[in-house]
């Protein structure tokens, strides 16, 4: 039996497409959730004698369950580029694990195949905020402006569906964006035949404009933060309106903060596009916090938490 485990972003999504589409496997279990749902090896720990092939979601985060799946004499192919820790021990182990700033999970992905499916592989990176690297991918396809600007498109509104707090509150569940693109070898096929596309495009434009209404805190320093309400649009917004600010500010770090309805905060941090350092390790102090260097979060943060927070991140980006 195999599986695939997938982060539900494009990053996830288009990493597990570029695998699939070089080595089928008609008969695969699919696991996915929302983006910061990562702890997804949990749902299978108790499987054996299975092949197990995984995608952008923290090894760290996921060690008690991928040791008992690795006990439990199961396979297990790992791509990733979050925090990672020490990677176990095992031939039954193949891991793809690069946490440079600079790289995603499609990216890595692409390498292993040798750029077979590039394309997709410039639509994750797109999605994962890289458009740098993304666009000197794309530069070696030779491709138009308006090429290039359709694949990030993509790329960015498969990013915007896997932000939420639960599956209720995406547009699609990640799963349905994988099994869309499926049939598909080229992304440019897919956007010409896709109705998937015009409702995440609607639902960003609705979401982004309401957004940009929300206050900036008054905070010291060139940093930004910003504070979002307790409503499914800021749930889905939130990780893309960084991405967004951090583009437009490059040498400012920037944080949204979005009032969960228990009354604790949820927080995604963007460390200076100039300098992606430090974001996991800041939100790692902090309950339910973890991610990458360049951007990282924290589910759960208590609110009376949230003054402590706003001191730790100045400081590490002051």
């Amino acid at each position: 039996m195999y599986y695939d485990i997938f982060n539900g972003d494009a990053d996830g999504i288009f990493s597990l497409h570029q695998y699939r589409l070089e080595n089928p496997a008609p008969d695969c279990r699919f696991v996915t959730g929302v983006k910061r749902d990562i702890q997804l090896l949990a749902q299978v720990h108790d499987i054996s004698g299975c092949f197990l092939t995984v995608f952008d979601i923290s090894l760290a985060s996921n060690r008690p369950a991928l040791l008992k799946l690795l006990q439990n004499n199961n396979t297990v192919r790992y791509f990733d580029h979050h925090f990672a820790g020490e990677i176990p021990d095992s031939k039954a182990l193949q891991p793809y694990i690069d946490d440079s700033p600079e790289t995603c999970t499609s990216l890595i992905v692409n390498r292993e195949l040798s750029g077979r499916y590039i394309l997709w592989a410039i639509c994750g990176a797109f999605g994962d905020n890289l458009h740098r690297q993304a666009a000197e991918l794309a530069r070696t396809q030779h491709l138009s402006s308006r090429s290039i600007m359709q694949l990030q498109e993509l790329g960015e509104l498969f990013n915007y569906n896997g932000y939420g707090s639960s599956l209720e509150d995406l547009h699609f569940h990640p799963l349905e964006l994988y099994q869309a693109v499926q049939p598909f070898a080229s992304p440019f096929d897919f956007i010409n035949n896709s109705s998937e596309l015009d409702i995440l495009r609607n639902g960003y434009n609705v979401d982004l404009a309401l957004a940009m209404q929300q206050p900036e805190l008054d905070t010291p320093g060139k940093n930004r933060v910003y504070l979002f309400p307790d409503a499914p649009w800021a749930r889905r917004i939130g990780g893309v309106f960084s991405n967004l600010r951090a583009r437009e500010q490059a040498a400012s770090a920037h944080a949204v903060v979005t009032e969960n309805t228990d009354g604790s905060l949820r927080i995604s941090v963007r460390a200076p596009l100039g300098d992606k350092r430090h974001a996991d390790s800041l939100c790692r102090l902090f309950p339910t916090g973890g991610g990458r260097a360049a951007a990282a979060g924290i589910n759960n943060l208590p609110a009376e938490m949230f003054n402590r927070f706003l001191d730790t991140f100045n400081s590490f980006y002051s």
